[in-house]
């Protein structure tokens, strides 16, 4: 209790305080530009803390983390475009909230969901961090296989009106997935020839392409008729009983971030998608997920913003980062003399509850700052197409580009933007491609990597406790909404199954 009241008076120094701010304030500014993720948002602000005291310095990037994670629900909310992967689970209700006029409550709900997940996931790293990365060092290649087809399996989940299609698109986006070297052998494959398939195809322009570059090739159809309607903003507010019905899958999302959060190489995409068919599935209008559900923005911002404490949680305790970003925040670390680790809390234990009680603030700084800026932020709606479309695709191209300062990846959300456009024609789902291609390589690597380890014996599959729960709550997942659907057309007199 010492520690943490002391990291409480070294936290409220004004000079912290205003760290903290300016580091979200960028957080979220480069959160919500299409193609700039956290982890290059950390990554370009780390030379600029070197100079700095190991707190504020610290605290600076930590601001920035949080801040880009929140910050990419904002454009995904507004335009349909993910300003980080972590947001595109956002996109699918967030949008069609914005487009019936409830831009507004859609943002307040982001915001909160945002600022109660943060702030538990920080809680349960303080209380219990030792306990839970203890339990994250028993993820091996076939508990990290597992949960990523645990991942994959809600592809049933979104995939809209056709399960069929949605299976059709998570297809795709496996076999997209395979583009580039193999995991284990290093062979290419299908890059015929192409250096800059060697690598693979990165989700990244993709998405952008799929998500933004299609929704401004859509509008560009209607964008000199007469039946062009203005987007509205309706000044309808968050009611009070529509935020306690959304407590329990806020609670129940940020769990479920902040445990896949603390698995290595894991992330907030991961964890969004997952919390967002939770939400579905205890859900009691099921139906309205992906046209505008508010459980269906809260869960995925519950869960992503809730994955930055939890990550931190194998990265201050045992010196593991949780995912890119804190692999950025472990150099920032050393550099300023701290060896993250389990001697951490006994040599700089007033800096490290400093530093626990700077992300608290950080979450509660957010929540007065998304707050503050609803009203900003929902101007965008009022721009006129002519004038959004291009600036849409100008950050698209951008937002590719600056990936790898690569022009090849603008090609590449282009061709995505034009294979977009036609699925939304033919109302093929964008999402669960994205899911198969963030999902694909973890999956195929770490079963791969699963079977050199019992050396072609499939059976270590089923004989490890974790991965047989997460197996077994795979197949529930994914063939619940098919025998629904099969059972659901049966009494309506359909022979259709899917």
């Amino acid at each position: 209790m010492s520690l943490l009241t002391e990291g409480l008076a070294n936290a409220l120094q004004w000079q912290v305080l205003l760290v903290i701010i300016i580091g979200l304030l960028i957080g979220i500014s480069i959160g919500s530009l299409p193609g700039l993720t956290s982890t290059m948002g950390v990554a370009l602000i780390l030379p600029v803390t070197f100079g700095m005291e190991a707190v504020s310095g610290i605290l600076l990037l930590v601001g920035v983390y949080f801040g880009s994670v929140y910050g990419g629900s904002l454009t995904a909310i507004l335009i349909n475009t993910p300003g980080t992967p972590a947001s595109a689970a956002t996109a699918l209700d967030g949008f069609a909230l914005a487009k019936r006029g409830l831009a507004n409550k859609a943002l307040t709900v982001s915001t909160i969901a945002s600022t109660i997940g943060g702030l538990l996931s920080v809680i349960v790293l303080i209380l219990v961090a030792p306990q839970l990365a203890n339990f994250a060092l028993k993820f091996s290649a076939p508990e990290s296989f597992a949960l990523a087809l645990f991942g994959l399996s809600i592809v049933s989940s979104i995939s809209g009106k056709s399960m069929s299609k949605g299976l059709i698109a998570g297809l795709i986006g496996l076999l997209i997935a395979t583009i580039g070297l193999d995991p284990i052998g290093g062979f290419p494959r299908f890059t015929f020839d192409s250096m800059d398939l060697m690598t693979g195809v990165n989700f990244i322009p993709v998405m952008i392409g799929l998500f933004a570059a299609s929704e401004a090739f859509h509008s560009m159809e209607n964008l000199f008729s007469s039946r062009q309607v203005a987007m509205k903003v309706e000044k309808i507010k968050l009611k009070w009983q529509e935020f306690k019905m959304l407590i329990g899958t806020m609670l129940r999302s940020s769990g479920i971030g902040t445990f896949i959060g603390m698995i290595p190489g894991a992330g907030a995409d991961i964890s969004a998608f997952v919390a967002y068919n939770e939400a579905k599935r205890f859900s009691k209008n099921k139906e309205e997920f992906g046209k505008g559900a508010l459980e269906g923005v809260a869960a995925p911002e519950a869960a992503n913003n809730s994955v930055t404490g939890g990550a931190m949680i194998p990265l201050l305790t045992l010196g593991i980062p949780g995912d890119a970003v804190t692999a950025v925040l472990l150099g920032a670390l050393m550099v300023q003399g701290l060896q993250p680790g389990p001697m951490l809390f006994e040599t700089n234990g007033p800096i490290v509850y400093t530093l626990f009680v700077g992300m608290l603030l950080a979450n509660v700084f957010m929540l007065f700052i998304g707050l503050a800026g609803i009203r900003l932020f929902t101007k965008v709606l009022l721009i006129p197409k002519a004038v959004l479309i291009p600036m849409i695709i100008v950050l698209c191209v951008v937002g590719s580009y600056s990936l790898g300062n690569n022009y090849f990846d603008v090609v590449v959300m282009f061709v995505a933007g034009v294979i977009g456009y036609f699925l939304k024609k033919f109302e093929f789902p964008a999402s669960p491609i994205i899911l198969g291609l963030i999902l694909g390589p973890m999956m195929e690597s770490n079963f791969r990597r699963s079977l050199v380890m019992s050396e072609g014996d499939i059976s270590i599959f089923f004989t490890r406790p974790i991965t047989v729960v997460l197996l077994t709550i795979a197949i529930i997942t994914l063939f619940t909404p098919i025998f629904k659907a099969v059972l659901q057309n049966k009494r309506n007199g359909k022979g259709e199954l899917l």
